[in-house]
């Protein structure tokens, strides 16, 4: 009997492991694209080359005011140390100095990013060319109040992007396991939203009755029909946001897919390019699943890790195990996360959620839900083990512990297994 090794990625590191050969149903690894040769000089040519838009240049006007939405430190996959200078140039070149241009950073509920997170994700130079500053959804007196969508959210944006003469939002798209793919509107909610905004719109991932919890229509690759993308997409046209610059990784985190444009066919078109890469069809679902979620900072805490193990479920049989990789070294962010997980039982945080909904609340009944589907192993820092067990998650330092249960578990010696190196962003497609 031969056996099959694998090395996947762990926070910044990785771990080894060997499964026997014949035990292997799939290996869930997409279809690779290769990136640009120069990856400034393909952004410029989107840049002047959008979807269903003017070209950047000729969409803004010297001596205008310019607001850049850029993803938070939880994203720095997006790699906007490469790419933001890049677009601040080519603003420059179009007439607009760097006094009049700020870069907002669009965390909508998450905490605040630190001055070092800032300058990760915008280089030190552009944080001292143009103001960078982080979005603050609780400070309600720097809102700008819009209307209601149909659905009755009551939209407020951050007065910065209200008041700017043109807005640019820049980001990445993935599959998102909320409202199908990320990207796009997220950039404005949950990005730069009030927290009522943010609360009123994410409502519509939970089913209507308490006691339902989330809603099957909240879920990856799955936009149209789904309350809460449709909300958000409502909401976010009364922004009215000028050009959008999206990019989607290939298998490796290199930049492929440069969109830019017109904020909702842009952005449409990235969600085809990331169907082609992530999107996976498989015939049987497995006894294990192993899922990396693909290191740092896709596991940077196990708020992050869920969209691996969301991925892994659907790859799982009902009743299997997931095994994900996560060394979650701030396990604890959010911080109101775990707050959840002190409800007594599950009705009971649900209906916490509902009277004070948080996207870290939807999060958390999402977690039971996975755990009452099959057992969720996580390889982790140790000492995590104890916090993630409050969470419906089995924590344990290593791979071999990790295997030595999920075989206890489904009872077999030789049980058919699936290897997932890019969890967090691998989709699989049961195609039934």
């Amino acid at each position: 009997m031969t056996d099959r090794n694998f090395e996947l990625k762990i926070g910044k590191g990785t771990t080894f492991f060997s499964i026997p050969t014949d035990q292997l149903l799939y290996e869930l690894v997409g279809e690779n694209h290769t990136p640009p040769e120069d990856l400034a000089s393909a952004y410029r040519y989107a840049l002047a080359h959008p979807i269903d838009s003017p070209p950047l240049s000729e969409i803004v006007n010297p001596g205008e005011t310019v607001a850049i939405t850029v993803s938070d430190i939880t994203r720095v996959w997006q790699h906007n140390e490469l790419t933001l200078p890049v677009l601040i140039d080519s603003l420059n070149e179009a007439g607009i100095a760097d006094k009049d241009i700020t870069v907002i950073i669009a965390v909508g509920a998450h905490r605040q990013n630190t001055e070092t997170e800032l300058a990760e994700l915008c280089t030190e130079a552009v944080c001292k060319r143009v103001r960078v500053i982080n979005h603050n959804a609780w400070d309600s007196d720097n809102m700008v109040y819009y209307g209601k969508t149909s659905r009755g959210t009551e939209v407020s944006f951050n007065r910065i992007v209200a008041e700017a003469d043109r807005v640019i939002l820049t980001g990445g798209v993935i599959y998102h396991y909320m409202v199908g793919y990320g990207g796009g509107r997220k950039s404005i909610l949950p990005g730069v939203s009030s927290l009522k905004t943010i609360q009123q719109s994410h409502m519509w991932a939970m089913e209507k009755n308490l006691g339902d919890g989330s809603s099957p229509l909240a879920a990856n690759m799955k936009t149209e029909g789904n309350p809460a993308h449709e909300d958000m997409m409502e909401a976010a046209a009364f922004l009215k946001a000028d050009f959008i610059v999206n990019v989607v990784p290939n298998l490796d985190g290199d930049i492929t897919g440069i969109f830019t444009g017109n904020w909702v066919s842009a952005w449409q078109r990235a969600t085809k390019l990331v169907d082609k890469i992530f999107g996976v069809t498989i015939q049987a679902q497995a006894d294990i699943v192993i899922a990396s979620a693909g290191g740092y900072p896709k596991d940077i805490n196990l708020y992050q890790s869920q969209k691996t193990i969301d991925n892994a479920v659907y790859a799982m049989k009902p009743g299997g195990v997931a095994i994900i990789l996560a060394e979650c070294p701030d396990i604890k962010d959010p911080g109101e996360f775990f707050d959840w997980f002190t409800y007594p039982t599950a009705f009971d945080m649900e209906k916490a959620v509902r009277e004070n909904f948080l996207i870290s609340g939807w999060v958390a009944v999402r977690q039971l839900e996975y755990a009452s589907q099959g057992t969720i192993i996580m390889v982790t820092l140790e000492k995590n083990i104890k916090l993630a067990e409050n969470a419906g998650v089995q924590g344990v330092a290593t791979m071999e512990e990790a295997l030595a249960i999920a075989y206890r578990k489904c009872g077999s010696n030789s049980p058919k297994i699936t290897v997932m190196p890019q969890g967090a962003n691998t989709f699989p497609i049961l195609s039934i």
